[in-house]
């Protein structure tokens, strides 16, 4: 199977070969009485990553920078075509910063007009395998309840906007002036009608929890002190 950098490399030499009207190997920069253009990577450099929405994990991103040098009279012309035809093209993105002489020591041979090039590339994050589905589908419509309670203190005073939330929900409310709350529209399972609703109160700088019983008409939550 064929990996990210190679693949970017192949997809280079294939553009190069076209644009330069000659084949253009996958090789180092050489000083050898052959003709024409090679084409090498050089180093991977970071791109920027992105999230995806949904869950779904985004593709590992980065460059891969490659030098494409020439050796030969004929290594300017085809330079000359390369050049024309990416800029006339947009694409690929090329770099005229390849005349460091350290470079060309490191590889050995004489400095020369060259060009560096970077192509994107990317590793595909294969998504985690579905759990089976080991019982049959069932579709149920849920109960939307309307809770009406009173939240109050030890001596049965009314607490005031105190804020009233059902807890893994949106669904939240305050008190009025009389500690009373409505939340309407609140999902229950019609299998479970005696499963408690779960409710938070923040106010007056503490933050409580209360488990409801959904039957009940007139819910009552005594915030006792600590």
């Amino acid at each position: 199977m064929t990996g990210a950098i190679e693949a970017a490399v192949a997809d280079l030499a294939a553009w190069l070969t076209g644009a330069a009207g000659d084949p253009v190997p996958v090789g180092p920069p050489r000083d050898d009485p052959a003709d024409g253009l090679t084409v090498w990577p050089l180093e991977l450099r970071p791109a920027r990553q992105t999230v995806g929405s949904g869950g779904a994990r985004e593709p590992y991103r980065f460059v891969v920078r490659l030098l494409v040098s020439g050796a030969g009279p004929a290594a300017l012309p085809a330079l000359d075509r390369v050049l024309a035809a990416a800029a006339t093209a947009g694409t690929p993105e090329v770099v005229l910063t390849a005349g460091d002489p350290a470079l060309w020591r490191a590889f050995g041979v004489a400095p020369r007009p060259a060009l560096l090039v970077d192509v994107p590339a990317q590793i595909v994050r294969p998504r985690p395998p579905a759990p089976p589905v080991r019982h049959p589908l069932r579709l149920r419509q849920l109960d939307m309840l309307t809770l009406d309670g009173r939240v109050v203190g030890p001596e049965r005073q009314p607490l005031a906007a105190m804020r009233v939330e059902v807890v893994g929900t949106p669904y939240a409310t305050q008190t009025d002036h009389a500690g009373r709350f409505r939340l309407v529209g609140v999902p229950h399972d019609p299998d479970a009608p005696g499963r408690p609703v779960r409710v938070r109160l923040i106010g007056r700088g503490r933050t409580l929890t209360a488990d409801l019983d959904p039957g009940d008409p007139d819910l009552v939550i005594v915030c006792a002190p600590d």
